[in-house]
């Protein structure tokens, strides 16, 4: 059986041009990365401004697990599977973080014969997006610091900076450092940190810009810290958005590429749906929107996630009303909410899937309380049985969602047609789209409502340092913004080990944050961090290059 990779290395990839002329893009419009990849010019978005949009498909999921779902498999095979039926689709993804790459997940460009390429460039540099990101956000820290050691004009205290330098990289010991050691020539010395590139407001900021005029203003309403007295001081102080910008110039426009099948997809920004809003860039998303008559789009881990940050952060900000949700399960993961453990989800097991199973109830829940017409895709594995497969079908329709077999990890887009012929159907369905909150009830409000409509929990609990810093949100006239929850992706909880459907707790939110570039403000539960470790054995040490330049081990 051949590796994600070796399936990648043999596909027979259209030269970038030709998808782009496939899809009425001229010339002008794109600047090649190579050959098959490009940027898409800004005259692109000013030539279609004026055409109509076509169906918005998001893709989610259940809650993810060691036994896999396949979400960016299903998304891949299911805008190939499109192509198959006669329709004219484009995906809007995001990009693979390094992070992940070389930690636990390997590649991350879907797998089997669903995949986008070319997987190797993809995942590692691609066209330098978060290379650029990282420049433009450890460029703000750097004239922050040196802001510091020039005299200090702004009165910015030290002990109270919010910014942290970024790194597209798992490296745990980055998390607290003290920088500015070696004498007054070095700098001032400091409390320091280091997020992953992915967790940055700038790479939040990158993907809810409308265009380069609103990215220079949202990078200067960064809120870098407070002066002495308390006041708020933000990038725009210390005269750090021009520069920046230009560090993005180039990664502002999204990136096109192709699938296996020659599906065209537009493939830009990738923040973590944990740590972060985890969806791709609005400005793909709207172009995938006039240049197909379906864009697929996927939201990050489970749809109590990226589903709920879609919905609530980016489809409200950019105007966009979805057409249909597809929710991934599989068999092998809802036998493992029901407390198999990994190495025995091959087995048959009916019980265990029976007391799972609520865990894909929750988020058909979910995902209905939007007014979106749900469609399961049921991501098939060999060792599933035609009991197990007929149990979720009947529990599927029996709370109200639509329910397709996909196996296009084996067959490409002929596994997913009959995915994507009830996808179509639902997209015809009214759809009655409205976020799950309105702002105007303030930060609570909106973490009370997402606790228990969307977690199932009893409620929301908050720790000293969050009421302080609610307070100081208030202060800054910024509490009826929308509320990007920085949670565990494994459980509703915000406890990994609560699996399935788990009842009778209460969200704990330890801090916030004001993330006023961006527009929303970040509520951290539990104990989550925005700079992940290595496993004890990463993905990377299964990672070669050959003498002939060709790369191994990314899946």
């Amino acid at each position: 059986m051949l590796s994600d990779i070796e399936i990648a290395q043999q596909a027979e990839m259209l030269p970038i041009s030709q998808i782009a002329a496939n899809l009425g893009i001229g010339e002008d419009e794109y600047e090649p990365y190579g050959k098959y990849k490009a940027k898409l010019d800004e005259s692109l978005f000013r030539r279609l401004k004026d055409r109509p949009d076509g169906k918005l498909i998001l893709v989610t999921a259940i809650n993810p697990t060691p036994a896999g779902e396949g979400k960016t498999t299903t998304t891949a095979g299911l805008g190939q599977a499109m192509a198959r039926i006669g329709k004219n689709a484009v995906l809007a993804l995001r990009e693979p973080s390094l992070g992940p790459v070389f930690g636990i997940k390997g590649g991350a460009a879907g797998g089997g014969y669903a995949q986008v390429v070319p997987m190797e460039e993809i995942n590692l540099h691609f066209t330098g997006d978060m290379h650029a990101i990282t420049s433009a956000n450890n460029l703000l820290c750097a004239l922050v610091d040196n802001h510091l050691q020039q005299g200090n004009a702004l009165g910015l205290d030290p002990r109270r900076i919010l910014v942290k330098r970024c790194l597209d990289m798992n490296d745990r010991a980055l998390r607290n450092i003290v920088l500015g050691l070696g004498g007054q020539a070095n700098g001032v010395p400091r409390e320091e940190g280091f997020v992953i590139t992915v967790a940055t407001e700038v790479m939040a900021i990158l993907c809810l810009a409308d265009d380069m005029q609103d990215l220079k203003r949202r990078l200067g309403k960064i809120l870098v810290g407070y002066t002495y007295a308390g006041e708020p001081v933000y990038a725009r102080d210390v005269h750090a958005a021009g520069a920046m910008a230009a560090l993005l110039k180039d990664a502002v426009n999204p990136n096109l590429v192709q699938t296996l099948e020659q599906t065209p997809v537009i493939m830009h920004g990738g923040p973590f749906a944990n740590i972060a809003h985890g969806c791709n860039s609005v400005r793909a998303t709207r172009l995938a929107l006039k240049l197909g008559d379906y864009c697929i789009t996927e939201a990050g881990f489970g749809s109590d996630l990226g589903a709920e940050k879609f919905f609530d952060i980016k489809c409200r900000m950019a105007g966009l009303r979805p057409n249909a949700v597809v929710l991934v399960a599989t068999v092998r993961a809802l036998k493992y909410n029901g407390g198999v453990p990994k190495a025995e989800t091959a087995k048959p097991n009916l019980e265990a899937l029976r007391a799972g199973v609520g865990n894909l109830g929750a988020h058909i829940e979910n995902m209905r309380r939007y007014g979106v017409p749900v469609v399961v895709a049921l991501n098939r594995f060999a060792t599933d049985t035609e009991e197990e497969l007929r149990f979720v079908e009947d529990y599927c329709r029996e709370n109200g969602a639509e329910c397709a077999r996909s196996e296009v990890f084996a067959k490409g887009g002929e596994g997913g047609v009959a995915l994507a012929e009830k996808v179509c159907a639902a997209a015809e369905e009214p759809s009655r789209f409205a976020p799950l909150y309105p702002l105007e009830g303030g930060i609570e409000n909106a973490l009370e409502t997402i606790a228990r409509e969307i977690y199932g929990a009893d409620g929301v609990d908050y720790a000293p340092a969050a009421k302080k810093a609610l307070a100081e949100i208030r202060r800054l006239g910024a509490e009826n913004l929308p509320v990007c929850v920085a949670k565990t992706q494994y459980s509703l909880s915000d406890d990994a080990a609560l699996l399935g459907r788990p009842r009778g707790f209460s969200i704990t939110i330890r801090d916030l944050r004001l993330s006023s570039g961006a527009g929303f403000v970040v509520a951290y539960a539990g104990n989550i961090m925005t700079m992940p470790g290595l496993p004890k054995v990463p993905a990377a040490n299964q990672i070669d290059v050959s003498e002939d330049g060709a790369i191994s081990g990314l899946f």
